[in-house]
């Protein structure tokens, strides 16, 4: 019944590999690939028309995580998977960039990608093995796809690349020294395709090596996808790319000159204005044949590139009249918003981001449920792109893959320079607005978010910043790399790279490549211009943060304290019936983990210190020889007992009440009354014994027995 083929290797510690013919095989390629005990099935289906009109290349993309995968049941009301999480989306998105690409040019057929996390081991995360099944999966589909590629993790411990690294060696880097790199890597067999990264301030040296190492450790993947293609794969699809060179010829005779001036325009919406009128007189002089076919689009497309593109690598000379190394004019201010815990307005020509910092609680850390378990984030960073930041109108919903990847790009720039949590026990939230767009305004929220911050007042290790670099490459193999593009020489260029960092090194890097990979020279070059343009925009920020920047008073004040964790349950009480009495008397918010870490927050610092001594009292143990403000609770024949450290009471022996004998301690004392008394010691059955005649009841200051006195007085 099942003609099943079946290819394994061994790759780093694990056995890779890859099986098809025995599901889903009415899809026009079904690949399950194994890495481990990681299995991901991925499945293609391609439409065998194009759709009329279809002037774009319709791929899509999904990838899920289905919890049966790992053992475990969803959380929620319904218990079931419902809209997708960041990873799914992010993980979508990782493999879409490096494929999208590899598709024969002119085909516009609908291509769907399905990958579907059937088992996961907990030690290799199913992302990369999902790329290798997609990649596989449309290899032996048929589809007109270039391919295939391959995917791997490369970590850096201790100046060495490690391949495939586990889940929990990726879990939250920025606590583990040790680990300095999360680096994803795809590519075909001659060049890279698609990188993403989380550094620890990386040389570039060091990111090169490790995109490098990363090329050459999919190579053998490559084959073993080659090779169960060449037992499994379907007859190629039937496809030759449209000859619209007569086409071309027309669009070009009726409108380059004009074309060519919208683009000597230098103001983004008059030089907006200017295309979409050269566009229109362009229509307006082709005949109705040409205006119905579907490949106008792409001739109109190939006019505005090849005079973008040619521009540049010839002259030298972009379309706003800068260089190839030029980065646009930057404004940066801090503290815009009077009520928020920190604000930044950060402007890089027409792009601009309004980005905002709020820290927050224990209680507002982000709870996420995933496949290798649930673990909280106490940093977020979350990334808006309306329609009005383009001029146009549009729906604003939900956010879309691509306002969830720019913020999570973000977020692994920033995240490097985070100060430990015991050092600053706050949330910290991150909302980059992006009020104008104009090329790179991810790297614009990096930029902005690290001023914001730092107006804040979080301690960040440094000051952050991102540019994004494009290429031009020609056919003849001559390239122009440019630093801080524009939208329109991101859309018609050749590659989207884009760099963060501080001072000392790169914290993210992510590339996306249009054609058929880049050589690492080209790489080399892109990362040193992208050096250079950093170290430019880290110069403009600091002139913003020229004066050190306070705390504001809006923000909570969070003092943390350690205790024994067998104290835990002291402090929380039966039912948590005195963690509530804490909160309700001292009106500060008190969070407490497992470890021990109590985290007390409160906008004023009484609160703060009523709830830390109510919790000092609980578990700390007292001190012999200190001295106590304490409360009389019982009078006894023989003495007093004292309520003088939290819930704990002591003994006063009458004979240690007053210098004097007293017929019973109710002479000088009553229930309720406040004392000052010593900590004498403990007997031999551990009871507490205290003395207030040791003790000046007015000042609370240790008085020195008379007898001392006068030994000392017959000395003199």
């Amino acid at each position: 019944m099942f003609d099943v083929t079946k290819k394994s290797m061994q790759w780093g510690e694990e056995t890779l590999t890859l099986e098809t013919g025995k599901i889903a095989r009415q899809a026009d390629g079904t690949v399950i690939a194994t890495l481990g005990e990681t299995s991901v099935m991925a499945n293609v289906t391609f439409a065998k028309e194009q759709k009329p009109g279809q002037d774009f290349f319709p791929l899509t993309v999904h990838y899920q995580e289905k919890y049966y995968s790992a053992g475990k049941v969803p959380g929620g009301f319904f218990k079931r998977e419902a809209r997708p999480t960041e990873k799914e989306t992010l993980t979508a998105r990782l493999i879409d960039r490096p494929i999208r690409p590899l598709f024969v040019d002119g085909f516009k057929n609908e291509v769907l990608v399905m990958c579907t996390v059937l088992s996961h081991d907990l030690v290799n995360d199913p992302d990369i093995v999902a790329m290798i099944a997609a990649s596989a999966a449309l290899t032996i589909s048929g589809a007109p796809f270039m391919g295939p590629i391959a995917g791997a993790r490369v970590g850096f411990v201790d100046g060495e690349y490690v391949l495939n690294p586990t889940v929990d060696d990726m879990q939250d880097l920025r606590l583990n020294p040790e680990q300095r790199l999360d680096l994803v890597v795809a590519g075909t067999k001659d060049a890279v395709m698609m990188v993403e990264s989380e550094a620890y301030e990386l040389s570039e040296a060091e990111m090169l090596g490790a995109v490098t190492f990363a090329h050459e450790q999919i190579q053998p993947v490559i084959d073993l996808i080659i090779g169960l293609a060449e037992e499994a794969a379907k007859e190629p699809f039937a496809f030759e790319a449209p000859d619209y060179s007569d086409l071309y010829a027309a669009v070009a005779a009726a409108g380059e000159e004009q074309m060519r001036a919208a683009f000597a325009i230098t103001d983004k919406q008059e030089r907006t204005a200017a295309v979409a009128a050269a566009r229109e007189a362009i229509k307006e002089a082709l005949t109705e044949e040409q205006l119905e076919d579907s490949n106008l689009g792409s001739a109109m497309k190939k006019l505005e590139a090849g005079i973008l593109r040619g521009d540049v690598v010839k002259g030298g000379k972009r379309i706003d009249g800068r260089s190839t190394t030029d980065v646009r004019a930057i404004e940066a201010e801090t503290s815009l918003l009077p009520r928020t815990h920190g604000s930044a307005l950060f402007t890089r020509g027409e792009t601009q981001a309004l980005a905002v910092t709020t820290l927050g609680t224990g209680d507002d850390e982000q709870f996420i449920d995933a496949l290798h378990g649930n673990f909280k984030s106490n940093f977020l960073l979350h990334y808006n792109f309306p329609p009005y930041s383009v001029g146009e109108v549009g729906r604003v919903g939900s956010p879309g893959r691509r306002e969830i990847g720019h913020g999570k790009l973000a977020w692994r720039a920033l995240q490097a320079v985070l100060p430990a949590p015991t050092d600053f026990p706050y949330t910290i939230r991150v909302v980059s607005e992006i009020t104008e767009s104009n090329g790179s305004s991810s790297m614009a929220s990096v930029c902005g978010g690290s001023l914001s911050m730092m107006d804040a007042g979080v301690p960040l290790k440094a000051p952050v910043a991102g540019v994004a670099m494009g290429l031009i490459l020609e056919d003849d193999g001559s390239y122009a790399v440019l630093t801080d593009i524009l939208g329109d020489e991101d859309h018609l260029g050749d590659m989207d790279f884009k760099v963060a960092g501080t001072e000392n090194g790169i914290t993210s890097l992510q590339m996306d490549i249009k054609v058929a990979g880049i050589t690492p020279q080209i790489m080399e070059t892109a990362l040193a211009q992208a050096k250079d343009g950093r170290m430019h925009i880290l110069g403009e920020m600091g002139k913003a943060l020229s004066e050190t920047s306070e705390f504001s008073v809006h923000a909570p004040r969070i003092e943390t304290m350690n205790i024994p964790t067998d104290k835990i349950r002291e402090v929380i009480g039966s039912g948590g019936k005195v963690i509530r009495e804490i909160v309700e008397t001292s009106g500060a918010k008190v969070d407490i983990n497992d470890d021990g870490v109590i985290k007390i927050a409160s906008p004023d610092g009484e609160s703060i210190k009523k709830a830390y001594d109510m919790i000092y009292s609980i578990v700390a143990e007292p001190e012999e020889g200190q001295i106590y403000t304490g409360k009389v609770v019982k009078i006894v024949d023989f003495g007093a007992f004292v309520n003088f450290f939290g819930k704990r009471d002591g003994l006063v022996h009458v004979s240690q009440i007053e210098n004097r004998r007293l017929n019973h301690p109710s002479d000088v004392l009553k229930e309720g009354q406040e004392v000052k008394v010593k900590l004498l010691g403990f007997d031999d059955r551990g009871k507490v014994r205290l003395s207030m005649k040791v003790v000046d009841q007015e000042t609370g200051e240790e008085v020195v027995p008379e007898k001392k006195e006068k030994k000392e007085e017959s000395a003199d």
